[in-house]
């Protein structure tokens, strides 16, 4: 039982297969605040995968926020894209009022972490806004830091950019929206096509981010997505999924698709309840 309770939302081991669980937003478990600087040591102290979601400045820099406004996360206003590095000091987090994390930061809290640590930057804006200032802003800061770095994001034109610029961080794609549209307009064949293209695109990406529900629908009409990129030696994160009660565990629902999506052997979930469904699955597992 101890086993259990001690549970560090790292990872899942299942008939020889090892899928790391990683932390969305900075968050071990749902009650953690947004984007926690907190949890953030604690994962590279641990070795966790973790995300965080970057939004350009005005003078290029970067600041840890989903949203591209102010508003919905933080006390300031108005857009990122207008502010620069002095416009954002006083500007707090609506949880915790907590300071913002700025790419600075970021770039001092990495140089010392466990190897085995990997942070997933996602990128919020496209390459027009970014531009090849933002992406100098990148290689300045993060050109020698300790811990692993994944550049993901849905504009191809970025992270192609980013492989020019950085071409030692590790980069990533999410094509999950393109696919969907697809799949309702052509069917499974024409994305099973698409994704084969992305694969084998200028972005050369290490990670291919598909949400978990579109990977099981595709399994189910007989594409199996996750195979189809690991054979391309690209690894595959399924994104996200969250019990909706941490404590209680899986629901049978929760519990078949789970059992579903670990049966196709993904390398990632992302999630915001990493230890409680690593528990979970140790539970349901010793039954």
């Amino acid at each position: 039982m101890t086993k259990l309770l001690d549970a560090q939302g790292l990872e899942i081991s299942h008939e020889g297969h090892r899928t790391r669980l990683k932390w969305h937003r900075l968050r071990k478990r749902f009650a953690d605040p947004l984007f926690s600087a907190e949890v953030m040591a604690e994962g590279f102290a641990s070795g966790a995968s973790m995300e965080l979601d970057l939004r350009v400045r005005a003078d290029g820099g970067f600041v840890v926020l989903h949203d591209e406004d102010l508003e919905g996360e933080t006390t300031g206003h108005g857009p990122i894209t207008e502010k620069c590095i002095g416009d954002l000091g006083d500007i707090r987090m609506q949880e915790g009022d907590r300071p913002l994390i700025l790419s600075e930061d970021l770039a001092a809290m990495m140089q010392s972490t466990n190897p085995a640590a990997l942070l997933q930057f996602d990128m919020k804006d496209d390459y027009e806004a970014i531009g090849a200032r933002g992406i100098e802003h990148l290689a300045e800061h993060f050109r020698d830091i300790a811990a692993s770095v994944i550049v993901s994001g849905d504009s191809l034109d970025l992270i192609v950019a980013v492989k020019e610029k950085l071409p030692h961080l590790l980069r990533g794609i999410d094509p999950t929206d393109k696919l969907y549209d697809i799949s309702k307009a052509r069917g499974w064949r024409a994305v099973e096509a698409e994704l084969r293209a992305d694969l084998r695109g200028p972005t050369e990406p290490d990670t291919i981010y598909l949400q978990w529900s579109l990977i099981l629908g595709a399994a189910t009409e007989g594409l199996d997505m996750i195979a189809l990129c690991q054979e391309q030696g690209k690894r595959v994160d399924a994104w996200t999924f969250t019990l909706k009660d941490p404590e209680a565990g899986f629901s049978e629902e929760e519990w078949r698709n789970f059992q579903a999506l670990m049966a196709l052997k993904p390398d990632q979930i992302t999630t915001d309840e990493a230890p409680a469904t690593e528990r979970a699955w140790r539970r349901r597992m010793a039954d």
